[in-house]
């Protein structure tokens, strides 16, 4: 019935101030709640209400002495009114923006992974538009970049799941990287196609701190390194895989690695070997719930939302 309503008369009168005055009667649950809310009278905010009604031919709160709830009809509006409300909201800040340029810097810290291709096109392709924004980059292994989340020193991170978002919200990145060894291509182990665990116990090893984390339950490698962690030959560990290449590189060790991270092309002498056990790594991109954005990453955080499913 209220459909209808809104069809034949809804945009002949209705005021997005009377739309806001409704909904913040709907989320406070009291008239003399929203009306202190909004800096009004009881009675005026009761009169707007009644008006309301009027218009619409419908009841929409059901009164008691202490508060008010919704009924059926006002549901339906209710849902409406926040559509509308919001599409407003986002049309006069599209609007603004072409009037104020946004400008400012956004910290981000990422792991070492391909999955940061995704966010650096987003970062070109804003700016193009805002050239005064500037991205500051910061690598790091997952309890670093936490801790300076954590402490306001960054606004997103980039890390390996599974991540406890107890006070994060997140985005997935779509892409995966794999997990194998990186070696020198005169390895005894360069001819095999597929590096196994039992490969792995006799030769020496140069592994990521992430190594030495709690391990997960769904991680074969985590699994198989606690298992075998006091019989293992490790000659090295880092936390940058850059400089793990250099350290195989000079012949040190073979470095348990993420695919594409050290240059492995024709004029290197390494190359990488997946493990026979297919292990990929997924990588989510995380921000403080409740976080106050400066205008610039708030910009950010709505496109990479907009572009990345």
């Amino acid at each position: 019935m209220l459909d209808k309503h809104f069809k034949n008369k809804y945009y002949k009168f209705m005021e997005i101030r009377v739309l806001k005055y409704f909904l913040a009667v709907a989320r406070v649950g009291s008239i003399t709640g929203a009306a202190n809310y909004l800096h009004l009278t009881q009675p005026t905010l009761s009169r707007q209400l009644k008006d309301l009604e009027r218009e619409l031919g419908q009841t929409l709160f059901v009164r008691t002495n202490h508060n008010v709830t919704l009924t059926p009809e006002g549901m339906i509006l209710r849902k409406r009114a926040e559509e509308i409300v919001e599409m407003l909201e986002k049309t006069e800040n599209e609007f603004s923006s072409l009037k104020h340029e946004v400008a400012g810097e956004i910290y981000i810290g990422s792991g070492e992974t391909e999955s940061l291709k995704s966010v650096a096109n987003l970062m070109r392709e804003i700016r193009k538009d805002y050239q005064n924004i500037i991205f500051h980059m910061y690598s790091g292994i997952h309890e670093d970049i936490v801790e300076k989340i954590d402490n306001g020193l960054l606004d997103f991170g980039i890390v390996m799941k599974p991540v406890d978002l107890t006070k994060y919200n997140a985005i997935n990145l779509s892409d995966k990287d794999t997990w194998g060894i990186v070696m020198k291509k005169d390895s005894e182990l360069a001819d095999k196609e597929f590096i196994t665990f039992e490969d792995m116990e006799k030769i020496p090893l140069i592994l990521s701190r992430k190594a030495f984390r709690k391990p997960t339950p769904d991680n074969e490698f985590y699994r198989w390194f606690n298992e075998k962690k006091d019989s293992l030959n490790i000659a090295g560990t880092h936390t940058l895989f850059y400089n793990g290449a250099i350290m195989v590189e000079e012949g040190l060790g073979y470095m348990f690695s993420l695919n594409n991270l050290a240059n492995t092309s024709k004029d290197s002498n390494l190359c990488f070997r997946p493990l026979k056990t297919k292990m990929e790594a997924s990588w989510c991109l995380i921000w403080k719930k409740y976080q106050v954005f400066s205008p610039a990453a708030k910009m950010f955080l709505e496109k990479l939302q907009e572009n990345i499913k």
